[in-house]
Parts: C-alpha cells; structure tokens; sequence
C-alpha cells in the first residue's frame, strides 16, 4: 500500500522498538492514563460506548491519533456523552468526556485562530486528557492571514503582523509548548487564501514563512511528538513549479505540510505528492469540507448538516485513500494526526469510526 501512494521514496528507518505495534484495548490503560477530570464535570456524563467500538480502537496503530474538530456539539447526543448538553457546557467540561472515548485520540483546537490562547487555557485543556493524547491546535490568523478582516470576513487592509516570527512565537507555539507540554501534537499555521498581489509573489511570501518557521524553539525537547505543520487555501501552493520549493522550506525547518481536505484545494491524492517530497516524516491532516459544498460553501454546510448527529454526504473515495495513507505512514514508524469536522461528512464521529473501520484490516 505504501509503494502505490508515495511511489519510489527512500525506505525510512525501522521504528523504534519500543513502540508497540497497536494500540492498547481501551480496557487494558492503567486507571491514571483515563481521564479523571470527568468527575470534576459533574453534568457531562460519557455515552455507553459498545464493545465493538472498544475492539475496533485496540486494533489501530498506535501512531495513529484521530480526532474531530472541537468538543462542543450537543447533537453528538449518544455518540459521546449522555443527555443534553447547551454548547456552553460541553465548552466547560465536555473535554474530559470527549478524550475516553475509544477514537479520540486527537483534537483540534480552532479557536485559537480566533484570538490568541494563554498558557493557562493550555494547561487547563492538558489537564483534562489522558498522558498519551495530543493536540492539534491553530496558528491565530493574526500571523497567518494576510488581510485584516472585518467582522463579515472580509479583507480590510493589509495584515502588518502576517507571518511575524517573534508574534508567532510569542502568541503560539511558546505558550502552547509550556502549557500542553507533551501533549503537542501538530502546531498548525493555516494560511488564509492570499490575496492576487500575494500570489503573485509567491516566491516572497515563501522566504518570509521561512523565516518565520526557522526562527521557532524546537518542539522536541518538550514535546516529543510535536510538529510544526502549514496548511495552505490556495492549489498555486501546490503547482508543479512551485512544490519542490515549499517542500524544501518545509524540510529546512524540520516542519511537514498539513494536508488540508477542502473544496479550495486539489483531490487527496494530488496533495500526496508534496508529501513524497518530505518522507520520511508524520502525516497531519484535516479534513475540512465537502467539496459538493463549493469553496465558499462553509455557511451551506453549517445549515444543512446540523445538529451534525447523522452521515449526510458520504465520501467514501476519502476514506480509501486517507486510510491506506495512514496505514502507510504508520507501518514505517512515522506518527498520524487526523481530525475531521462536522462540515466534512455531516458527523464527525461517524466520519470517524468509518475511517477506523477501512484503517482496522490494513494492520
């Protein structure tokens, strides 16, 4: 399966021996690895999760960290967590929760694309997840969009701060690093679409991000499995001119490409190849939006598939390349991060649970 995706890539380096070659039964974790802060939530109780979804976790790699966007959803009724839940609630102390669930191993924190978190936001949400979960967390947009937006999201000016090295710092990855510690999992810098002049000089914005991901304190003291990642909105990223050259500033910077699933870029598998040009090295993905939906079609989605408590357009193409790309990365050593939103199916979690099935009988 690894030679039909990443065609003839060096073979990368045995993984270590000590890491085990699955993922341990739910059943069988030491009591302190579940997560005790659900006691602390009081109102949040988990759903009675079936021995089948227990099986299906303990036969995944254990590289291989899935999660959704968010915690907040009061329509995962029954899938996470008992009883009804205002979005309020599950914000609080629906975590907890969230990180027993045999699947979740991974999340995404996305509002931190909205306004900048502290280290204290940070170690509250560690202090609530087992020893072995990691985080995906968002760069804010105030360093990685180009355009100051008004409230609509339209661009306003030009974003002085876009891709400042000592903001992205300072207001990410240095209070991330001390406030999730070795719960990081993937930092990353989501690139809002560029405006035609940035495109236009793309060579430019490329040497600027390069110096913004070199001048970053090194994850791996800290956070072992940690990985600065960028995701991009615009396929020129991705041209066959212009790739080799993202790859190798990647590469410098001992950063990967997230493969970002959504209608403004190509298919999966086109996306691959930037991935050959960084291999050996971790998967992070996030499945973002359907494209039946159209580029622009976030709103669309967002009315039609909630509460998000049911599948409403299947894709299963996705899930068979994705799962045999994981079960790629995985089988050589490398480690996975795969979130998904509600937006990309209708239910994150039945996304989710139908990746594991298509990744469960690739071990």
């Amino acid at each position: 399966m690894q030679d039909d995706l990443f065609g003839d890539l060096p073979v990368p380096p045995e993984p270590p021996a000590a890491a085990p070659a699955r993922r341990p039964a739910p059943s069988a974790e030491p009591t302190e690895a579940k997560a005790p802060a659900v006691r602390r939530s009081g109102t949040v109780q988990p759903a009675a999760w079936d021995d089948d979804l227990r099986a299906l976790a303990a036969r995944l790699p254990s590289r291989l960290r899935m999660g959704t966007s968010s915690w907040t959803y009061p329509g995962w009724k029954g899938l996470l967590w008992e009883g009804e839940h205002s979005e309020q609630t599950l914000s609080k102390n629906g975590l907890p929760v969230y990180a027993q669930h045999p699947l979740m191993r991974t999340v995404s924190i996305d509002r931190s694309f909205y306004r900048p978190l502290t280290v204290s936001q940070y170690e509250r949400y560690a202090s609530q997840v087992p020893h072995d979960f990691r985080f995906v967390v968002k760069a804010p947009s105030l360093v990685t969009d180009a355009l100051v937006r008004g409230e609509d999201g339209r661009g306003r000016q030009a974003n002085p701060a876009f891709l400042d090295a000592a903001l992205a710092t300072q207001e990410f990855v240095a209070p991330a690093l001390e406030g999730l510690g070795a719960k990081v999992g993937a930092l990353v810098f989501q690139l809002s679409p560029l405006p035609l002049a940035q495109l236009d000089r793309l060579p430019q914005v490329l040497e600027r991000l390069r110096t913004m991901l070199l001048a970053q304190p090194p994850l791996a003291p800290t956070a072992p499995d940690g990985v600065l990642a960028v995701e991009v909105r615009d396929p020129e990223w991705l041209s066959p001119e212009f790739m080799p050259h993202f790859a190798a500033v990647l590469r410098e910077a001992g950063a990967t490409y997230c493969v970002g699933l959504h209608a403004k870029m190509p298919p999966l598998a086109e996306q691959l190849h930037l991935l050959r040009r960084l291999w050996p090295g971790p998967l992070v993905c996030r499945w973002n939006l359907n494209p039946v939906h159209g580029a622009y079609g976030y709103e669309d989605a967002e009315k039609l598939y909630a509460p998000y408590d049911r599948i409403l357009h299947p894709a299963p193409e996705v899930h068979d390349v994705l799962a045999r790309t994981i079960a790629g990365v995985t089988g050589a050593g490398q480690n996975a991060f795969v979130t998904v939103s509600n937006h990309a199916e209708g239910c994150a979690p039945l996304t989710l649970r139908t990746l594991a099935e298509r990744v469960a009988p690739l071990q």
